[in-house]
């Protein structure tokens, strides 16, 4: 078997574009379970004060695409080409985490699934759900 991406992969990835800017940051990473905490800000939020649906389904994506390439190879990466959110309940706490797990990881292919969760000091609930289909392509050498 190949040797798997290393941890450092997830931490350069989400040091660019939209996790790097949102602030999004990893808090437990395993071979093919990430945890993903992005703060809430004002500017991450919808008209009523709750984190937006858009901000809650990237932050999925991008937990499936962590989840799924801690399980490739060295020198692949896992990109989104299917995705499906179901939103459950509001986001209205002080923080949401995406914990996502890869249920099956190919050569070329692997499925995700995603739990996203609102945080406040006193409570946790789950606000969407979702599944990923991700493709394994060669990692730009940007990254490498």
């Amino acid at each position: 078997m190949s040797t798997l991406n290393p941890p450092e992969l997830a931490e350069k990835v989400t040091s660019h574009g939209f996790s790097k800017a949102a602030g999004v940051r990893i808090a437990h990473l395993e071979p093919g379970k990430v945890e993903l905490i992005l703060p809430r800000r004002d500017d991450l939020l919808q008209f009523a004060g709750h984190f937006h649906g858009g901000v809650i389904a990237a932050l999925a994506d991008q937990a499936a695409g962590i989840a799924v390439t801690s399980k490739l190879p060295q020198g692949k990466i896992g990109v989104t080409v299917e995705f499906k959110v179901n939103f459950l309940a509001s986001a209205d706490g002080d923080e949401i985490i995406a914990r996502a797990e890869a249920i099956q990881v190919g050569g070329t292919i692997g499925v995700a699934t995603i739990e996203v969760f609102t945080k406040n000091e006193n409570s946790e609930r789950r606000c969407a759900f979702g599944t990923a289909t991700m493709r394994a392509v060669d990692l730009p050498k940007a990254f490498s």
